[in-house]
């Protein structure tokens, strides 16, 4: 099973935490598939290959376009914080 992952796997490639990669299957975010060998017991995912790319590509952001350059105040306008 070399084409799947686990979650603490796919946090450490993610930089997340595993609770927040269990939290994306919940969510439907992420597609995970519970391989436990209870069904009332703690879930233990396994993350395809596939899925993760796929996840990956979803939330990889679109070309952002600059910002707007922010105008200068004039010398006469002060401002207090």
């Amino acid at each position: 099973m070399t084409d799947t992952l686990t979650a603490p796997e796919v946090a450490r490639r993610l930089r997340v935490s595993p609770d927040k990669i269990v939290a994306w299957i919940k969510a439907g975010e992420l597609q995970g598939f519970n391989v436990a060998l209870r069904r009332n017991g703690r879930p233990r995912y396994r993350i395809s290959l596939d899925a993760l790319l796929d996840f990956e590509r979803r939330r990889a952001g679109a070309d952002s376009q600059p910002s707007a350059r922010r105008r200068q105040s004039s010398i006469s306008t002060i401002e207090y914080f």
